[in-house]
């Protein structure tokens, strides 16, 4: 019992290391792609952390699965290094008796990639959708920021104002480039206002300020002053938000309308929990360390089985949603693959057995050295 309590205990002590160096790096990475988009006048800037933290709950299931895998990988590694394994299989313990500890510490992480999964996540997905679409249906003016170019939905348009009242709906120093019908034009006025006509349309009304237009490679351009000048801004910003797609919605909204879409983003919600058991009771076989091959070779395979998993996931969604394969098989053909891999590697390590059989490989050794009798015995059919 005390041995099972200080498993447990160094195994949530290595799933925090992990999941620190993990959740450090997609969050570091996320916040540099926010961040670009945010420059670029993708994102408003006013919602670059809300959507930073949102970004951060949608990867959490893939990285509490990965945690969760690494943290046993590791653990048991070390006790193989350490020679603690061999002094737990001279007290007679088998390796299947590693389920019960790892189980325990497992399973409060598989819930929770679980409630992740099927609640959290779409929700995080539908509160940046709409935060983008939001952002995206603003008028053109109404994105611009103080200091920089933005360029307008359509890329008719680059704005570049210095200061900004939107409170008031004015801009001070403006600067526009238009091109429409091939022809270039350059707008330069001291303030600008947003007034709305009364059949709803809005327009951007410059005022003291210059035009000049032509056409690329022209000498002929047109200057012309202006008291006055209205730029009408084609956005609509009650414009009603896009249908949701698949994963923004919840889980009853998926299972009360199946498509091919909707049963490719519940083959990934169920399998996320699967997964993270999955891995977690085949890092007990995979963790058997080697000194001859080196302390990372059953990292790497790790690494690689882990890979597979998800890349087979992810092409069986490719899969349903071209309706090349049928949402039952999809469902559980990954993960029966992984559990007989399981099967087969803890019936390798309990009872020592080899990749190919012994029988096998002694006539095939017997056959490449050159004997007769055994050659004709190997090929002899039954």
């Amino acid at each position: 019992m005390i041995f099972r309590r200080a498993i447990v205990s160094e195994l949530s002590s290595n799933a925090g290391a992990v999941f620190t160096v993990l959740f450090t790096i997609v969050f570091s990475v996320t916040l540099v792609r926010i961040l670009g988009e945010a420059a670029g006048g993708k994102v408003d800037n006013q919602a670059v952390f809300a959507i930073m933290a949102l970004s951060a709950l949608t990867s959490l299931p893939l990285l509490l699965s990965l945690t969760l895998f690494i943290a046993v990988l590791i653990t048991l590694s070390r006790a193989y290094r350490d020679s603690e394994m061999v002094v737990w299989f001279a007290s007679g313990q088998s390796l299947t008796a590693w389920l019960r500890p790892v189980l325990r510490f497992a399973l409060p992480g598989v819930l929770l990639v679980a409630v992740l999964s099927t609640v959290v996540t779409p929700w995080a997905n539908s509160q940046i959708t709409e935060s983008r679409q939001r952002f995206a249906q603003r008028d053109d003016v109404s994105r611009v920021a103080p200091g920089r170019f933005i360029e307008s939905g359509k890329a008719e348009r680059v704005f570049f104002v210095e200061n900004v009242d939107l409170e008031g709906s004015t801009v001070r120093n403006v600067f526009v480039s238009t091109r429409q019908q091939g022809r270039e034009g350059v707008i330069v006025a001291a303030a600008g206002a947003i007034e709305t006509h009364e059949s709803g349309e809005r327009f951007l009304v410059l005022s003291q300020g210059r035009r000049y237009e032509g056409v690329p490679g022209e000498a002929e351009y047109r200057m012309v002053e202006f008291e006055r000048y209205a730029i009408r801004i084609e956005a609509r910003p009650d414009a009603p938000l896009e249908e949701r797609r698949a994963r923004n919605k919840t889980l009853p909204e998926l299972l009360a309308a199946p498509s091919p879409w909707h049963e490719a983003e519940l083959l990934w919600r169920i399998g996320m929990p699967l997964v993270a058991l999955l891995l977690s009771l085949l890092a007990i076989p995979l963790s058997h360390t080697n000194p001859r091959l080196g302390r990372s070779a059953n990292l790497i395979i790790a690494v690689l089985v882990f890979l597979l998993y998800l890349t087979a996931i992810q092409v069986l969604q490719g899969y349903v949603q071209l309706q090349r394969l049928s949402f039952a098989v999809a469902v559980w053909a990954p993960h029966a693959a992984v559990l007989a891999l399981l099967v087969f590697l803890y019936l390798r390590r309990v009872y020592m057995l080899g990749w190919i059989p012994r029988r096998w490989t002694r006539g095939l050794r017997r056959l490449l050295a050159g004997r007769p009798a055994a050659a004709a015995a190997w090929g002899r059919k039954p």
